[in-house]
C-alpha cells in the first residue's frame, strides 16, 4: 500500500509500491510516529473531496436507484469471480474492495448492472449482507419521518438519506482539533439538495441524532460550482469565480486549498465517458506532495487500482514551485490522498471515514518526512 513501510519514493516525492495494496490496511499503516510528526498531523489543514452516491448517499438519482437498488448494485462491484469455459465461477465468499486473487474480476465489470443482483440474480449468496446493511441504514423506528433526512426505500421502509458516518466524521474531526474543509464532488444531480440539507443540519440542528452539529460552527455554501474538462485543460467556476489551468495548475490548487466550510462542485461526466472511464478523464485532484500545511484527500467508491477504470485524476506537482504536473497512478496514492469508499463499512462503522482520513494523514506525514529527511 502507498505509505506502508516497504514503499519507495518516486521522483516527485509521492510514495508507491508498484501497485500493491492491502485491503485491511488499518493494521499495516500505524507504525509509531514521533511527537513532531503527530503535531504536524493535528496542525495541518485537510481538504476533503467527497463523492455523494454510494459514498455518503445510498441512492442515485441519475440511475434512478433507491436505497435497496443502490446497495444491491454496490455489492455487484465488490464480489469477485471469473469466467471458466463460458460459465461464471465465484472466487469470494464475502464482498471486498480488492480482488481476492489474480485474474478475479467483479461481477459488475464482467456483466454491467444487473437488476436484482442479490434477489433474482446470480448474487443471491450475498443477500444476507444486503439485508444486514439495510437494517443498519434504517431510520430509527422511534423517530418520525424527516422530509429531508429520511427516505422511503423501494420496500416501503424508512432509511437514512445521508450516512450517519458522515455527520460523525464532522464531529470527530472537530473534537480532534483538525482543521478541515469539505468539497463535495459528484457527477450527479443531488448536489443542490445535499448542500441545503447539510446546511440545515449544521446551522439549525435539524438532525435528531446529531443535535450538537450547530456547535461546530461550520458554514455551508449552498451554491454549487462546476468543474469542466477539455483537451486544453480544466475550467472551474463557482459563483463569480472562474479559474482555468491555462493560467497555471497552481491557481486551482491554491483556490481549492483556501476553501472554508463546506461547498460542492459538479464534475464533468461526459469527459470521463469520452475518455473511456479511465483515469485521465476522471475528477481532477491537484496534489502538492511537498506541502506540509495542506493535504488533499479524495473519498469516492469508484476509486479503483485499475487506471483504465477509475474516477479520480490525480495531478501531482513535480516540485514545490512548479505548475507542471504529472498524472499519478491510483496505486501510488491509495490510502495517502485517495480513499476507496467501502460502503459496507461506512454503513456499519460510525467512525469509518474518520479512521480512513487518519490513516491518510499519517501516511502523508511519513512521506513528507522522507522527502525532507
Amino acid at each position: 500500500m502507498s505509505g506502508s513501510r516497504n514503499s519507495n519514493k518516486t521522483s516527485s516525492g509521492c510514495i508507491t509500491n508498484g501497485g500493491e495494496a492491502q485491503e485491511n490496511s488499518d493494521t499495516s499503516v500505524h507504525p509509531s510516529l514521533s511527537a513532531s510528526q503527530l503535531l504536524l498531523v493535528t496542525k495541518k489543514k485537510i481538504v476533503l473531496h467527497i463523492d455523494l452516491n454510494n459514498t455518503i448517499l445510498l441512492s442515485d438519482t441519475v440511475t434512478n436507484q433507491g436505497t435497496v437498488a443502490a446497495l444491491d448494485y454496490f455489492l455487484s462491484t465488490v464480489t469477485w469471480g471469473r469466467l471458466v469455459k463460458g460459465k461464471w465461477e465465484w472466487l469470494c465468499e464475502s464482498p471486498s474492495l480488492l480482488p481476492p486473487c489474480e485474474g478475479a474480476v467483479s461481477y459488475y465489470s464482467q456483466y454491467g448492472r444487473v437488476v436484482g443482483f442479490t434477489t433474482a440474480g446470480p448474487g443471491r449468496r450475498f443477500r444476507k449482507v444486503l439485508e444486514e446493511h439495510l437494517e443498519l441504514m434504517r431510520w430509527p423506528s422511534d423517530l418520525p419521518a424527516h422530509k429531508e433526512l429520511s427516505v422511503k426505500g423501494e420496500d416501503g421502509k424508512l432509511y437514512h438519506w445521508i450516512l450517519p458516518a458522515f455527520f460523525q466524521m464532522l464531529l470527530d474531526l472537530t473534537s480532534q482539533r483538525i482543521e478541515f474543509s469539505i468539497l463535495f464532488r459528484t457527477f450527479g444531480t443531488d448536489l443542490p439538495r445535499l448542500l441545503k440539507v447539510v446546511q440545515q443540519a449544521l446551522e439549525h440542528g435539524t438532525h435528531p441524532l446529531f443535535s450538537l452539529l450547530p456547535e461546530l460552527k461550520l458554514s455551508v455554501n449552498t451554491a454549487p460550482g462546476q468543474i469542466r474538462c477539455n483537451a486544453k485543460g480544466v475550467i472551474l467556476t463557482h459563483g463569480e469565480e472562474r479559474l482555468s489551468t491555462q493560467d497555471g495548475e497552481r491557481n486551482l490548487y491554491w483556490y481549492l486549498s483556501s476553501s472554508q466550510g463546506l461547498c460542492g462542485f459538479q464534475d464533468h461526466f461526459n469527459w470521463w465517458a469520452r475518455n473511456a472511464y479511465s483515469i485521465v478523464g476522471g475528477k481532477p485532484l491537484w496534489i502538492d506532495p511537498f506541502d506540509s500545511l495542506i493535504q488533499h484527500i479524495f473519498i469516492d467508491d469508484k476509486i479503483c487500482q485499475n487506471n483504465d477504470d477509475t474516477i479520480v485524476h490525480p495531478k501531482v506537482f513535480l516540485d514545490p514551485e512548479s505548475s507542471a504536473t504529472r498524472t499519478a497512478s491510483t496505486s501510488e496514492l491509495y490510502d495517502l490522498c485517495l480513499i476507496q469508499t467501502d460502503l459496507l463499512r461506512a454503513i456499519s462503522e460510525p467512525s469509518y471515514f474518520t479512521e480512513r482520513i487518519r490513516i491518510c494523514m499519517e501516511n502523508y506525514e511519513r512521506n513528507l518526512a522522507q522527502q525532507l529527511g
